[in-house]
């Protein structure tokens, strides 16, 4: 908790720099915080486990900029172990998080629909005589669907046309 506050009031102290000069010790006090405590921590050196932490993250980023932001924690999680890094696909996850990186799923494409020129395999069979002198002699059809409470339901008309009538 004391290392959020004083990674918070040395990120104040920088952004004012050149500004409006704030003043270290009242924050200090206000947040209830020793001035000692915050010059010790400035001048810590990093952990091993800091370190190490940091070269993982390091190494994450550039696996996950590889592959074009799409790999997650557990494909992350194989690379590393392929470099000979021991770590678990938890851990990767966390850091990830830590960072700010999320795999990203592409939908492969599908073909849905398909070219509907017809116009030079179909033939004008009925050459514009619209009244025909037999019964099934020209149908006309249509499919269509309508949304219901219990789903889709799909709607066939077929009609026939003689002599003016349907």
């Amino acid at each position: 908790m004391t290392e959020a506050i004083y990674l918070e009031v040395y990120r104040k102290c920088e952004a004012s720099k050149g500004k409006r000069r704030v003043s270290v010790s009242g924050m200090l006090r206000y947040l209830g915080v020793s001035r000692s405590g915050y010059n010790s921590w400035l001048k810590r050196k990093p952990s091993k486990q800091q370190l190490r932490k940091e070269s993982v993250q390091d190494k994450i980023r550039e696996i996950h900029a590889k592959s074009h932001d799409i790999y997650g924690a557990p494909k992350i999680t194989k690379e590393l172990h392929k470099a000979g890094e021991v770590i678990s696909e938890r851990t990767v996850g966390k850091y990830m998080k830590e960072i700010g990186l999320k795999a990203r799923y592409i939908k492969p494409y599908t073909v849905t629909t398909r070219n509907s020129n017809f116009s030079s395999s179909l033939e004008n069979i009925l050459q514009q005589q619209f009244n025909p002198d037999s019964p099934n002699a020209v149908w006309c059809t249509d499919i269509t669907y309508i949304w219901t409470v219990d789903g889709f339901v799909y709607l066939t008309s077929i009609m026939d046309y003689i002599h003016g009538k349907l």
